[in-house]
């Protein structure tokens, strides 16, 4: 069982490591005003980004699903890991040496499971990179040479050789203190009849890294003729690695994505090793897998879904490459960029056109790429016979759904009037008709691609409302944010949460019965408890934070302190007005109570209690006038 570990050591972690460097891992950012970054919510689907991460109070928080927290919260909910594992793994990324509470600094058998994984799978690929150097791996030299590829290019990639052997890695690393079950659960070893043995052997070498670049598995090809296994062997799902969930190259290729607004999707780990050696450092391919779902997350997340955005793909010309491009036209709407195929002449990939022709022939082969649809479009048509009117007719209900997907309606009017061109209808208003009317019922039917059923909907069903299918906020009292009371009291917690020394001292006289917004109410209280906006230092967010009764509560107080002020001068000046309305509607409604137990006392009630209550009702009167007069200074 490991210890618990230091809470001194962690709060050094969660100081070390800013919030923004971590996110920035996996997905772009950029500036949302006041200090903050935004981006597209890695927690679920969006079109636009509601994710904000504010980087001075180490803080995110998604105005869309509601998810966040500090940095230890994303890294635990983007790779599910354990508390223990992700302050292990920020630790590691910024060089700290944990303490354990049950004794020592570190020891293995203490750290969290995955975090044992990725120590294993690091290990494994220094220990692969230098088995290339051996006597043994020069057919794996030679296999790279072959191809292009130099030393310099296998270091770059970390390009390595298991060993034929049969428990080379796993005597190796039990000698590093990891245990046989250990080595199994990675899918670095496999069940031998004696115990585990190497699940590589013999073959050359890719580790497959996830976003942030630790190495989660391994992608082996066979070298040798009497290497009965398949072509390339992966490892096998495991903790640590999810096929459908990587993708090879991410992590050299990230930055270049994000900052070019383009991705280039090739189909194997030499065809991205040729294309960044050619200067296409966007490129990345899936990992024996098809290009599916959430590979687009991860791509989604880097390219920020701007519509100037590009994802290419590149495809041999033969029919399995030509079937490959139709199946990933089926997820063109899942982008907001543009999606692109490049086919690749003589059924030459990457790798073997660079070899013959040449880098520049890599970087012109991205260059001469046609829209997704557009080869999508020339596919449908060349199956049907264009010299018969029932041909052209079943054509043109082919293709039209496709030319109705198009997101740019300028561009789907234009490729209507090429539609009829192709296939021989003089009149093209006909087309243009038809592809206007497909895609008036996709949009009534809730956006999906005309012509196909809308997954778990049967056909004629209504499409879901917005508010049915909007993600559900926590549970708890509606907020109604048309109420100037509510926007008001939401502004001071905010104010309160961000600049408290803009609201301080007045603010912790404020009751919580001022908030007339139940959930407001709770946060006000929470601040309370963590000693009032006075006591706020750099530890003051994250006492509140700790304070909080539930989860409902503390995901609104991460809420409102991401969240923008609305106000370009957030001052002193600000501050005051937001306090001043937040007590002067307290006051109001505490006259209008007053005044209705005068009525209920009216003339017969005792003489001494309706003294006090007319007392109370001029000192309220009073005082709300004073606030009006003076502002803050009446506080």
């Amino acid at each position: 069982m490991a210890g618990r570990i230091n809470d001194d050591d962690v709060k050094a972690v969660r100081d070390a490591v800013p919030i923004d460097a971590v996110v920035s891992e996996y997905l772009q950012l950029r500036n949302a005003g006041g200090g903050n970054l935004k981006g597209l919510c890695p927690f679920h689907d969006e079109k636009s980004p509601s994710f904000q991460v504010s980087p001075s109070k180490g803080l995110f928080y998604c105005f869309g699903c509601q998810e966040g927290g500090d940095t230890l919260d994303f890294v635990m909910k983007v790779d599910h890991l354990s508390f223990s594992e992700s302050v292990e793994r920020l630790a590691a990324q910024a060089g700290i040496t944990l303490r354990y509470e049950q004794g020592g600094y570190t020891p293995g058998r203490q750290q969290g499971e995955r975090t044992r994984l990725v120590e294993a799978h690091r290990i494994a690929a220094q220990f692969y990179v230098e088995q290339l150097d051996g006597a043994e791996a020069e057919i794996g030299r030679k296999f790279l040479a072959e191809r292009g590829f130099d030393q310099a290019a296998a270091e770059h990639f970390g390009v390595g050789y298991a060993p034929a052997g049969w428990d080379h890695l796993v005597r190796f690393l039990r000698g590093r203190g990891f245990t046989d079950q250990e080595l199994v659960l990675s899918g670095l070893a496999q069940e031998g009849r004696r115990g585990p043995i190497d699940r590589f052997r013999g073959r050359l070498m890719w580790p497959i890294r996830d976003i942030t670049g630790e190495v989660v598995g391994f992608g082996a090809r066979k070298l040798r003729e009497d290497d009965n296994g398949p072509k390339y062997l992966n490892t096998p799902e495991t903790p640590l690695y999810r096929k459908s969930q990587v993708l090879y190259g991410i992590d050299l290729a990230k930055r270049d994505i994000a900052r070019s607004s383009r991705a280039v999707v090739v189909e194997g780990y030499t065809d991205v090793m040729a294309c960044h050696l050619a200067g296409v450092t966007t490129a990345i391919a899936t990992c024996g897998t098809a290009f599916g779902g959430d590979h687009i997350k991860i791509l989604r997340r880097l390219l920020m879904d701007n519509s100037g955005a590009e994802v290419i793909f590149t495809f041999d010309g033969d029919a399995a490459g030509q079937k490959a491009a139709l199946r990933a036209f089926e997820d063109d709407q899942k982008f907001a960029a543009e999606t692109s195929i490049a086919i690749t002449p003589g059924g030459m990939d990457p790798c073997e056109l660079r070899l013959a022709e040449g880098d520049e022939a890599v970087s012109a082969l991205v260059e001469s790429r046609t829209p997704l649809f557009a080869f999508a479009i020339r596919q449908v048509v060349q199956r049907h016979n264009l010299d018969t009117a029932e041909g052209r007719a079943a054509a043109l209900e082919a293709a039209a759904p496709i030319v109705a997907g198009i997101k740019n309606s300028a561009i789907q009017h234009e490729y209507a009037v090429q539609l009829a061109g192709m296939l021989g209808i003089l009149d093209s208003q006909f087309v243009v008709r038809r592809v206007g009317q497909l895609a008036r019922w996709a949009r009534e039917r809730g956006g999906a691609r005309p012509g196909r059923a809308v997954p778990g909907r049967l056909a004629g069903q209504p499409a879901a409302s917005p508010a049915v299918a909007a993600p559900q906020a926590p549970g708890g009292p509606r907020i109604d944010l048309r109420s100037p009371a509510h926007r008001t009291e939401r502004e001071l917690l905010k104010l309160a949460l961000q600049h408290p020394e803009l609201v301080a001292p007045a603010f912790d006289a404020y009751g919580a019965d001022e908030f007339t917004a139940t959930p407001y109410a709770g946060v006000r209280r929470t601040i309370e408890a963590a000693g009032g906006v006075e006591r706020a230092d750099d530890e003051y967010l994250a006492r509140v934070r700790d304070e909080a009764p539930d989860d409902t509560v503390r995901a609104l107080i991460t809420e409102l302190a991401v969240e923008a002020i609305h106000s370009r001068t957030v001052d002193a000046v600000y501050a005051g007005m937001q306090l001043v309305q937040v007590r002067l509607r307290a006051v109001d409604r505490r006259i209008t109570e007053v005044r209705g137990t005068l009525h209920r006392l009216g003339t017969q009630g005792d003489p001494g209690q309706l003294a006090a209550v007319q007392q109370e009702l001029w000192e309220l009167q009073q005082y709300g006038q004073s606030l009006r007069q003076h502002g803050p200074d009446a506080l």
